[in-house]
């Protein structure tokens, strides 16, 4: 016997028509008395005790004279009874395939419940019903055939993408982001005067730099969140926009703080230069787009006529690194992070580079 909603059997279902036979028995009342105090026929009492006709607004007023317990009551009772039988078809109809849906988001569903996104649930049937909520669809299975609109994701071409988890993780981002409400709508001149702001954040602790980042967003018109990254959604940075604001959502799939902190600028370099009216999704950054949003990460955070001259002078030792970084406002493992990425030579200076424990 399958278990619906609530966790109990279709016996279990109570019609309101229960409810009027008890008081009618604990009252010593008729049907046919009940007949004469509402207007209804017999038959019509007969057919609702029994479960076969449901409670219609206009009985439930009558009941109200008749019983002495409010309308709102009655068709609450109703409006549970037709939730519930719903609920239970809706189990009843769950197919193998979407079953197997189910299985992709294993990571997605363990986390919503973890977190209280849904309600913690050991039934597959039940599970299937809090994913087809959260996730907004009728059946798992017609994930893979929604468009996704108005959206910039960065992630990499190197690994196997997943839709379910890919889809699921931009809900997930649509989930925290609802929670921000901006000051005002999106303003690009505003941003580009936080710049020097935003990068300051990053000598803060991790927690406080979070705060400080969303609180810059939201004087911007953008609801900023840091997300937690799923095997199957290859993605560090979103940006999409909505009728009442920007969302600009992190991740972090390596622990990297220069990969955090290029990822970021380059996503606020897809908002500077306007690439939040296209509608694309890309993994491969060989557009137009990425290659400028590369461009603008690298140069907010170290320009790259300094850079250059830095690692001509071929000076690459841990004291000069580290005072490059404090005259240009960054922490050393930015430098040293674009440093490996360039030369292979310099792996032994990966102790500079910060790694964000609770990204892992």
């Amino acid at each position: 016997m399958v278990q619906n909603m609530k966790g109990l059997f279709p016996e279990l279902i109570i019609h309101p028509g229960e409810t009027i036979k008890e008081i009618l028995n604990d009252r010593n009342m008729s049907q046919e008395e009940l007949a004469t105090r509402t207007g209804f026929s017999p038959k019509h009492i007969s057919e609702v005790i029994s479960g076969k006709k449901d409670v219609s607004s206009r009985f439930a007023n009558k009941l109200e004279y008749a019983l002495g317990i409010a309308t709102s009551f009655w068709i609450n009772l109703q409006g549970i009874y037709d939730r519930e039988i719903i609920e239970l078809e809706n189990v009843n109809n769950i197919e193998t395939n979407e079953l197997e849906a189910l299985k992709e988001l294993k990571d997605i569903t363990n986390y919503c419940e973890n977190n209280n996104i849904t309600s913690t649930e050991t039934a597959k049937s039940k599970q299937v019903l809090n994913m087809r909520m959260f996730l907004n669809v009728n059946d798992l299975t017609v994930i893979p055939n929604l468009p996704i609109k108005q959206v910039a994701f960065r992630a990499s071409s190197k690994h196997k993408i997943n839709i379910y988890v890919l889809y699921s993780w931009q809900k997930i981002c649509h989930h925290y982001t609802n929670k921000i409400s901006v000051e005002s709508e999106f303003n690009k001149e505003l941003l580009k005067s936080k710049l020097e702001d935003i990068k300051k954040t990053m000598f803060l602790e991790v927690s406080d730099m979070t705060k400080e980042l969303e609180k810059i967003f939201k004087e911007c018109g953008i609801a900023f969140a840091v997300v937690p990254h799923f095997k199957g959604a290859p993605v560090q940075g979103f940006i999409q926009k909505t009728n009442s604001k920007v969302i600009l959502c992190m991740t972090i799939r390596q622990s990297f703080s220069d990969i955090f902190w290029f990822t970021l600028f380059h996503e606020i370099g897809h908002l500077i230069n306007d690439d939040i009216s296209n509608n694309f999704i890309d993994f491969t950054f060989e557009n137009d787009e990425e290659l400028e949003a590369d461009k603008f990460a690298s140069n907010i955070l170290i320009p790259d006529k300094d850079y250059n001259k830095f690692i001509t002078k071929g000076e690459l030792d841990e004291a000069s690194i580290n005072n490059f970084s404090i005259k240009h406002n960054v922490k050393p493992g930015i430098l040293v992070g674009r440093i490996q990425r360039d030369i292979d030579d310099y792996t032994f200076l990966t102790h500079l580079r910060d790694r964000y424990t609770w990204a892992e």
